[in-house]
């Protein structure tokens, strides 16, 4: 197999030429029955927005970061490049968006929480918790 971006044994090029219909039967088919739906209009101004600054963007540069709060969008092959703010909740996470999150959701790559990190119990923890040195 060579170095290029595939998607379901079909090359980015390709996926790029397809018709929408065509596109859409390569999908899982949760998100085939997503896309077969109405999209809302939030979905289409952030895919203009994408390619307008895709095409404002110079030569060999990355794309100004477009902001939005859709997390469930999926992506599709002509947003490859672009550089997405999801929104997590509180802040805004910057997604750049490669040929390998074809088919996946926005959301995927913006965490809503903080990992844990399990350390020692604190004061008040359980009853045990009360002889520990307070050093």
């Amino acid at each position: 197999m060579s170095g290029s971006a595939r998607y379901r044994g079909i090359e980015l090029e390709a996926l790029l030429d397809l018709p929408k219909t065509d596109l859409i039967t390569l999908f899982p088919a949760r998100i085939r029955r997503r896309l077969g739906r109405t999209h809302a209009r939030g979905y289409s101004t952030l895919i203009k927005k994408l390619r307008k600054a895709k095409k404002e963007a110079p030569m060999h540069e990355k794309p100004d970061v477009v902001k939005t709060h859709l997390r469930n969008l999926v992506i599709m092959p002509d947003m490859i490049g672009s550089v997405v703010g999801v929104y997590n909740g509180k802040s805004f996470v910057s997604v750049e968006i490669k040929a390998e999150m074809v088919g996946t959701y926005l959301a995927e790559y913006s965490m809503t929480y903080k990992p844990i990190k399990h350390g020692r119990p604190g004061i008040g923890a359980t009853a045990s918790s009360k002889f520990v040195p307070l050093k």
